[in-house]
């Protein structure tokens, strides 16, 4: 086995399915049950999804509304994904922890980095939702930083794309994929896998990312048994 403590990111697009907005159940229960095959493996999980498919921050500001108070809005949209995607591997009685970097007592246990990795020790899937709880941060920089803290071994971008490309292969049909690439060359190239400074911490971190088609099933698990899906990047 490659890695015991993986951080996986899912795009708030992601949970749309082909829907327009909102969450598409048959899409979460599609998720819900890739991670149940991935705990058999005896793997520690911890999850970050993004808000997009609600509300994004920079929509917002475009709108004339004011950046901090649309990213706190995107914020509360991550909390709804993450609620759903609970919700979803509760029903297959998988153990889990819904930790929020802003304090929602009600629904949430506080962000606190002792207890996340306690969590993943006894098996729970801990899913940290609100972002870094700070505006002007992407959930991609939030799973950065929380994969860094609780010393994830990679990230796992799960995206449409089953891979990095040179550009949009869903807009050109000639992309070309690159399956190994450095953060070097993520930077000179000007790739848009994740903004810039979750590509920095991840490189100044030695934590390599995976980036790959989360649905295809089978993916996620494949990656964890070492084959070679997706595209890897690493110092």
């Amino acid at each position: 086995m490659k890695f015991k403590r993986i951080l996986l990111k899912l795009s708030g697009e992601a949970l749309m399915g082909n829907q327009e907005f909102g969450i598409d159940n048959a899409r979460l229960k599609q998720y819900a049950e890739e991670i149940s095959e991935i705990i058999e493996l005896g793997i520690e999980i911890a999850i970050v999804v993004g808000g997009g498919n609600i509300f994004r921050g920079v929509q917002a500001e475009k709108g004339g509304m004011e950046r901090t108070q649309g990213d706190y809005m995107g914020m509360l949209a991550t909390m709804i994904n993450s609620m759903a995607l609970q919700s979803s591997l509760e029903a297959l009685n998988i153990q889990t922890r819904l930790m929020s970097a802003i304090k929602m007592e009600q629904i949430a246990e506080p962000f606190i980095r002792r207890r996340a990795v306690r969590h993943l020790e006894k098996g729970r899937v801990v899913i940290f939702g609100a972002g870094t709880g700070n505006p002007y941060f992407t959930t991609d920089t939030a799973a950065s930083l929380r994969a860094i803290e609780i010393e994830a071994d990679v990230i796992l971008k799960g995206t449409r794309v089953d891979g990095i490309y040179s550009a949009d292969p869903e807009k050109e049909s000639n992309a070309i994929k690159f399956p190994k690439i450095t953060f070097k060359e993520v930077f000179e190239k000007g790739l848009n896998i994740m903004d810039m400074t979750a590509i920095t911490l991840c490189s100044e971190n030695d934590l390599p990312i995976i980036v790959f088609d989360m649905n295809k099933k089978g993916n996620l698990k494949a990656i964890l048994k070492g084959e070679p899906v997706g595209s890897v990047v690493s110092n």
